[in-house]
């Protein structure tokens, strides 16, 4: 096929556009760049309809085999120029290959836990970069799910997705609002833990090897009245120095690998 050299070209345009919301959620698509990330949401079983790939800018020697296996999966492959190529990336520096594919709509039913989950749970996160980063935190540290509630930010941004290194496609992750997600855990009997500076009780002293869901709120605001009238318990990150809290993606991982902590102790 003769490579797609006209910045003009409909597909780039089209594809250009989803790097907007309301595009994004009229198609019902998302972009997915970076060899980590197509890679990760090929491993996942996600099957991009098109991908848009420029052997001018590849950075390695696999990329290749990635477009068999996009090949195998279903995806149109189309070469492009590196101009072209440039045009659809959102990225300072491109590695050349960019897929689109369906965003997927789950709700807490379709989550299917273990006997003893661990859960993130995120309210109103405003920054795609914490999103994503707390995306990869809960991978590393073997979170069973992850909620965001009453979302602010959507979780196709393409700068979601580069944050989580691809990770979106590794964790079950649901959308839902906060009353609903409240009377979900409850029902299932896991704890909700919230995150806050203003509790007294440190982040090591509850149970972490329970059912346990570790509730974090929005960059500026912290949680909502509604979660920290209901959650279980409430608990800070001890500070030592002038600031009186940490950003949210870090805490969350402070939390996170508390109770991996914990877990692995019990295990010992």
């Amino acid at each position: 096929m003769t490579p797609l050299t006209s910045l003009q070209n409909p597909r780039v345009k089209d594809a250009v556009r989803l790097r907007e919301r309301g595009a994004r959620d009229a198609a019902g698509r998302m972009l997915i760049e970076g060899y980590r990330e197509t890679r990760r949401a090929l491993d996942n079983h996600i099957r991009p309809t098109c991908f848009f790939y420029c052997p001018e800018l590849f950075q390695g020697g696999n990329e290749p085999e990635l477009l068999r296996r996009a090949a195998d999966a279903g995806a149109e492959l189309l070469e492009c120029s590196a101009p072209v190529f440039r045009k659809l990336s959102y990225r300072d520096r491109p590695d050349g290959l960019l897929a689109l594919a369906p965003q997927w709509r789950r709700g807490l039913n379709d989550l299917s836990l273990p006997e003893n989950p661990l859960l993130l749970v995120m309210e109103r996160i405003e920054k795609p970069g914490n999103l994503g980063t707390m995306l990869r935190t809960a991978d590393a540290g073997g979170v069973d799910a992850v909620i965001v509630c009453d979302k602010c930010t959507d979780l196709f941004n393409p700068n979601v997705i580069r944050a989580s290194i691809g990770t979106i496609f590794c964790v079950p992750t649901v959308e839902a609002a906060t009353p609903e997600t409240l009377d979900w855990l409850r029902a299932r009997g896991i704890q909700t833990i919230a995150a806050t500076p203003s509790a007294t009780r440190a982040h090591t002293d509850v149970d972490w090897t329970r059912a346990s869901a570790i509730v974090v709120g929005a960059e500026q605001y912290g949680l909502s009245d509604r979660w920290m009238k209901e959650t279980d318990a409430q608990v800070r990150i001890p500070m030592r120095g002038q600031c009186d809290s940490l950003n949210v993606a870090a805490a969350a991982t402070i939390l996170v690998y508390e109770a991996v902590r914990q877990r692995l102790a019990g295990k010992a």
